[in-house]
C-alpha cells in the first residue's frame, strides 16, 4: 500500500529498506534518506515511524531470544 503519496513509497518499500540496511534507520527522516528523498507534506511520517518501531521491536525480540555470549562476539 502506498503510504507516502508525495514520494510514492509503499509500506513494502519502507520494510525492505529496513531489512536490507545493516544500520537500520531509526527515524522517518533517515528512511527518506535511504530513498534519496525527503518528507514533503509529512502525513506519512507517523506511519513510517510505526513501521520503524515495529521493525526495531522485532529485532529486539530476535536478539533477546538468541543472546550472544561474550566469547562468541
Amino acid at each position: 500500500m502506498i503510504i507516502c503519496s508525495c514520494n510514492v513509497l509503499s509500506d513494502d518499500d519502507v520494510r525492505g529498506a529496513l531489512a536490507s540496511n545493516r544500520q537500520q534507520p531509526c527515524t522517518p527522516g533517515l528512511v527518506y534518506a535511504c530513498f534519496g528523498c525527503s518528507a514533503q507534506c509529512g502525513r506519512c511520517a507517523r506511519t513510517i515511524n510505526r513501521i520503524v518501531d515495529d521493525a526495531l521491536r522485532a529485532c529486539s525480540a530476535t536478539c533477546a531470544a538468541s543472546p550472544v555470549s561474550p566469547d562468541q562476539s
